[in-house]
């Protein structure tokens, strides 16, 4: 499995990823990248949370769905690619999921990033693996520093999805039973491999907003930029 917008159905699709690489693959200067994958359910808080540690702590936010849409929006070769994929019912490969991250962290800039709701399963994660830690370019074989895993109940997230009323389709019970099923089947394996290697950093999202944040503050205090 890949990455999935829209599409439903997960068939295998050769991609010529190449062209989805820029020919300096390395990131400036000689900086320590910084990666935190940030997972957890629909109605988890994340998004929040994600806003708060940009602004308080100089991250980058990079959402991999926002990513593909943009993509897609700017009507390029590989947009078009990735939207005739999803009009077929396909679902876009992980490792151009992964080259359209490793584009926007070299354009950003930045050398802290948050890596929004990737990877979702376990074939993200070992694409992801496969793709960046085994580069050639020694710049690029980036280690996730943790994952910062939203943990929320099912009954508060689906309280919090029905009351937010941004008049989202998806918003309704049975559809939110269904993200949360999906959420627990794929992505929970994907924490528990990093918990086993000691990476999982896990905020009690059932808490207020201020609350989690202050949780978060102290994970984050040693990648510090302007702590407020």
């Amino acid at each position: 499995m890949g990455t999935m917008l829209d599409a439903t159905v997960d068939v295998p699709v050769p991609v010529e990823t190449s062209k989805l690489q820029d020919a300096d693959e390395s990131f400036p200067g000689d900086k320590k990248i910084t990666v935190v994958f940030v997972l957890g359910g629909p109605g988890s808080g994340k998004g929040t949370q994600c806003a708060n540690i940009v602004q308080h702590f100089g991250f980058t936010h990079l959402s991999a769905g926002d990513l593909l849409r943009a993509e897609i929006k700017s009507g390029s070769e590989n947009g078009t690619m990735i939207q005739n994929m999803i009009k077929e019912g396909k679902i876009v490969p992980s490792e151009v999921t992964i080259k359209l991250l490793q584009r926007a962290m070299r354009e950003s800039g930045n050398d802290k990033f948050l890596i929004d709701g990737f990877p979702r399963n376990e074939e993200n994660r070992a694409a992801f693996e496969e793709v960046i830690q085994t580069s050639p370019v020694p710049q690029t074989k980036i280690e996730p520093e943790f994952v910062l895993f939203f943990d929320c109940s099912e009954e508060e997230m689906q309280q919090r999805i029905l009351g937010r009323n941004q008049g989202r389709e998806d918003d309704n019970i049975e559809t939110i039973r269904k993200r949360f099923k999906v959420f627990m089947e794929s992505s929970l394996p994907v924490i528990e491999y990093y918990n086993s290697k000691g990476k999982v950093r896990k905020i009690d999202a059932g808490k207020p907003i201020e609350e989690v944040f202050e949780d978060v503050k102290e994970i984050f205090s040693p990648y510090s930029a302007q702590v407020a």
